[in-house]
């Protein structure tokens, strides 16, 4: 979202502390609460972990209607209907390429492929990959020692969480993390790109027209691959709306947050998503019995890499 957008008390107000950390920690528990609630809305629809068309389907939907929620509460804080100018228009569709049609191809399908406690520790590795592909791809950032040795023991945790008595990988739900991480590649990606669009563009407008664009793809795509949602309930809806609310809302908020302060002071909080996922997985789901040891151990061990990484960007500002 502009700076231009917000008033001068509106400004002061989302720079107080309290609000700021208040706001972050907001978001970063509606996004921890996609992870749980994105496997229960599989069980409402009655959608198999193996069904792509479907899974898919029901990705496209929600975006969707994230897009269309986004656009509205866009519109309603600027007091003026969002819509991308002709320039805006290929930003938009190179940003979902990213963001939501190839993020969440692999995030729908892997997460049914592993719990929800397990793919929220390795989406928690988004933190590392952006810094990866923003410092050595892109050139945008230094690659120094912290960010180094940080991204290395983010690493080191997703190979403890996938570590048995047995051998190094877990087979069971090997291909559903590695989708999921595929997915972090995905999301990392965006980030960068949504960064070299953010001065020029409305990010709340950019943010909402890429999620009606890629969630209207990728229902084309899940319906020509054969999906279809046959079983329909009204819980199944609530909790469909939810998760369209969840992608909408946080955004929005973010980028409200993002505009009037430093970006170091929000990142330190986003190593609290993949904390989120998994308690709430492990109430929602009751997948303590699935957990095990490991994973909470590589949920400290990533965290302690994103506060390395972000300890630093503290420091520099």
């Amino acid at each position: 979202m502009s700076k231009k957008v917000l008033a001068t008390n509106d400004k002061q107000f989302l720079n107080r502390l309290p609000v700021v950390y208040i706001g972050a920690l907001i978001c970063c528990f509606l996004w921890g609460s996609a992870f749980p609630f994105n496997k229960i809305g599989y069980i409402k629809f009655d959608i198999a972990s193996n069904d792509i068309g479907t899974l898919l389907l029901f990705a496209g939907i929600r975006f969707f209607i994230a897009g269309i929620l986004a656009i509205l509460m866009g519109s309603i804080l600027q007091k003026k209907f969002l819509r991308p100018s002709a320039r805006a228009v290929p930003k938009v569709m190179l940003l979902s390429s990213f963001q939501t049609i190839g993020q969440y191809f692999f995030f729908y399908i892997g997460l049914a492929k592993t719990t929800g406690a397990r793919a929220s520790i390795v989406e928690g590795l988004n933190v590392f990959v952006a810094i990866i592909i923003a410092s050595l791809i892109f050139k945008k950032e230094r690659f120094t020692l912290n960010k180094i040795l940080g991204s290395i023991i983010g690493f080191v945790g997703i190979i403890i969480m996938n570590s048995t008595g047995s051998g190094l990988i877990n087979s069971s739900y090997f291909m559903g993390d590695f989708f999921i991480f595929l997915s972090t590649i995905c999301y990392a990606f965006s980030s960068v790109v949504l960064k070299k669009f953010a001065p020029s563009e409305n990010t709340t407008m950019l943010s909402g027209y890429q999620f009606l664009f890629g969630g209207a793809f990728l229902s084309i795509v899940g319906l020509l691959l054969g999906g279809k949602l046959v079983t329909v309930t009204s819980s199944g809806i609530a909790i469909l709306v939810y998760l369209s609310f969840v992608s909408a809302a946080a955004y929005t908020l973010w980028s409200m947050l993002l505009s009037v302060n430093p970006v170091s002071r929000l990142t330190s909080i986003g190593f609290m998503n993949p904390v989120f996922g998994f308690i709430l997985s492990l109430f929602l789901l009751n997948e303590g019995s699935t957990v095990g040891i490991n994973a909470v151990i590589a949920l400290a061990v990533i965290c302690l890499g994103i506060y390395i990484v972000n300890h630093e960007s503290s420091k520099a500002k």
